[in-house]
């Protein structure tokens, strides 16, 4: 028996509402077609090679010869990784592949540091496939910054056009161009996920996060917004496989160009530094400084002798505003001071003791390398306290001017839940400095119940705040 199948008019309105969104939304797709024809002429291949110091005569036996030319590096790391090498290996010629793009008519290409680092010869191949060899200029690793030259003879080459990032949204479409696995001139879009994102070790770029599809050789690349302004340069890719997973990460373009301005000019990158090591300030933190919600950089140490230091920001405080930006993360602060021109004085607004203070601060250059605090072994002798810490004293050797108690042993309770571990030094409890164990004792004895400590914790080179809840 057939059921025939009745529409009501409210049923046929609602099917073709449905067909024309659908049909609506089709049409507002992004077309990135005059996009890419536009911009694709600037976008050039780089490879690196680095010469090697010992060369040897042996070479993989495989059933067919390896494709050559710098397209074929990543099919023959491909093709070794499946067939294996036999014999000794050769001491080949190591090469990098990656993507750039010319920033003026006259030659400057702009890239990342890693995909010309240590290189004895770069060669930039133009869209027309004609390959030129490319001078460095200059070359940042903190940003993962480099700048070529290359000379033309044809006349005036194409060149990419320079946007703000600063007015890039989160959702908004973008696009990169580039040479991943060395395919040329490959076209991926995606959106940008989320801005100022901070890395670990990268703490002076506000990196942009996209969901733009980003493998090996788009390093370097430009990430276009929908107006065919380049708005970053495509550097990094979270992957536990290798390959694109869904996050890739951008230079913003302003930050690349203040680089390039400095290489241009001195052939090095100088940045400011406040002498400070910082952190987060977590909704627990928050509250056992007696904060309604957690914002701001909280410094865990101060450099002695840095601009901090002279400024008289301690340990403990929390800077909310820097030249008079507000600091949201502790992420907002390293790459507005790293901006900051050497030798100018700014205000700093802190929180300290639950009231907010204004200091002057002279920011000084950035050094090429900063002290870090040594470790030190915990000794046998040990107390317990009421947190569920076993601790004891450091000894002489290792003490600092502020002392500290390393941990010997954790019991269940609330210190173990905070993630405070074996070996850790702790220099202080609710801003208050730890001189030994005898003081660590007394001030987790005064401690309230039921209320939020906070206890600076170094672990290996870097100290760091954490909060636990005082049991009754």
């Amino acid at each position: 028996m057939k059921t025939a199948l009745r529409l009501t008019m409210p049923t046929m309105l609602g099917c073709i509402t449905l067909l024309m969104a659908g049909r609506a939304l089709a049409v507002n797709l992004p077309d990135f077609s005059t996009l890419a024809a536009e911009n694709g002429p600037a976008v050039v291949n780089i490879s690196s090679e680095r010469k090697p110091e010992i060369a040897q005569a042996a070479r993989p036996n495989l059933p067919f010869d390896l494709p050559e030319g710098p397209d074929a590096a990543p099919l023959n790391e491909l093709f070794r990784h499946f067939f294996g090498e036999q014999g000794e290996a050769p001491a080949m010629p190591s090469e990098s592949l990656g993507s750039g793009f010319i920033i003026s008519a006259d030659g400057y290409v702009l890239t990342n540091h890693h995909v010309v680092k240590n290189a004895d010869e770069i060669t930039v191949r133009l869209g027309n496939r004609s390959e030129l060899p490319a001078k460095l200029i200059g070359s940042d690793e903190r940003s993962d910054i480099a700048l070529l030259k290359i000379e033309s003879k044809n006349g005036p080459l194409p060149t990419v056009k320079i946007g703000d990032p600063g007015r890039l949204k989160v959702g908004e479409w973008v696009l990169a161009i580039g040479s991943p696995f060395g395919f040329d001139h490959s076209v991926t879009a995606g959106i940008v996920s989320a801005k100022g994102r901070a890395l670990p070790q990268d703490t002076y770029v506000p990196f942009i996060q996209t969901d733009v599809a980003i493998n090996p050789g788009n390093s370097g690349g430009p990430l276009f917004n929908m107006k065919g302004e380049v708005v970053g340069i495509n550097s990094q890719i979270y992957s536990r496989t290798g390959g694109f997973m869904g996050l890739s990460f951008a230079v913003p373009i302003d930050v690349a160009m203040d680089v390039v301005e400095q290489l241009k000019t001195n052939g090095t990158v100088t940045r400011g530094w406040l002498g400070v090591l910082i952190q987060d300030v977590t909704r627990e933190l928050a509250e056992s400084f007696g904060m309604q919600q957690p914002r701001g950089a909280l410094v865990a140490r101060v450099m002695p002798d840095g601009p901090a230091a002279k400024a008289g920001i301690a340990a403990g405080d929390i800077i909310l505003r820097f030249n008079g930006e507000d600091i949201i993360y502790s992420s907002d602060l390293p790459p507005r001071v790293g901006r900051t021109a050497v030798g100018r004085k700014v205000p700093v607004d802190i929180l300290r003791g639950g009231k907010p203070r204004t200091l002057k601060l002279a920011v000084a250059a950035l050094p090429a390398q900063v002290e870090r605090p040594s470790r030190g072994t915990p000794p046998s002798k040990a107390s317990a306290d009421r947190i569920g810490l076993i601790v004891t004293d450091l000894p002489e050797s290792q003490r600092g001017k502020r002392g500290g108690v390393v941990v010997q042993k954790l019991v269940a309770g609330p210190a173990q839940d905070a993630g405070i571990q074996v070996g850790d030094i702790i220099l202080s409890v609710n801003s208050e400095d730890v001189a030994d164990s005898a003081e660590f004792k007394r001030l987790v004895r005064r401690l309230p119940a039921n209320q939020v400590a906070r206890l600076l914790v170094q672990r290996g080179d870097n100290p760091h705040w954490l909060a636990l809840r005082v049991p009754k």
